[in-house]
This record gives structure tokens, sequence and C-alpha cells, in this order.
């Protein structure tokens, strides 16, 4: 699975992006962010308050609730704003 980095959360884990094989047991978004945030403080800090990150799942907005699988793309993201 890639999971893509923007912004500020991009800025806090060093990375845009990385490779991440899932397991079994990994199937949503929310499984996902439990499975980084046991990765190291980086990963916990970021997703302490994931109202403030949007998610998409290859390249379509995405729910927490939503089922991944290891091929899928993830993207976190800060809101948009428009102007």
């Amino acid at each position: 699975m890639k999971v893509l980095y923007f912004s500020w959360i991009k800025d806090k884990l060093g990375k845009s992006q990385e490779e991440i094989q899932i397991k079994d047991n990994i199937k949503t978004i929310n499984d996902l962010i439990i499975l980084l945030k046991n990765t190291n403080e980086n990963y916990k800090d970021v997703f302490k308050d994931i109202s403030s990150i949007k998610v998409s799942i290859n390249m379509e907005t995405a729910k927490y609730e939503d089922s991944i699988q290891d091929n899928d793309e993830i993207a976190f993201f800060p809101p948009m704003t428009g102007g």
C-alpha cells in the first residue's frame, strides 16, 4: 500500500510517502491509523486529532470507516480551503 502525506503532516513525519504492507487485521483507514500510531511518537502526534485530517483512497475522498486493500493508495492531508 502506498501512503502519501501532505502539508504539515509531511513536515511532522519528515516524509511525503511510504510503502506499507498491511496485515489481514488492517481493514479500514481507522485500522491503518492505529498501526501508524504504534510506529513512533511522530505518528502518534500527527494522528492524535484526526478531525483535522482528511483522507482519500485511490484519489477519492474517503471516510475513516472505509475499507482498504493492500494495493490502495491512501493520502492524508489537511482540509482544503477555497480562495
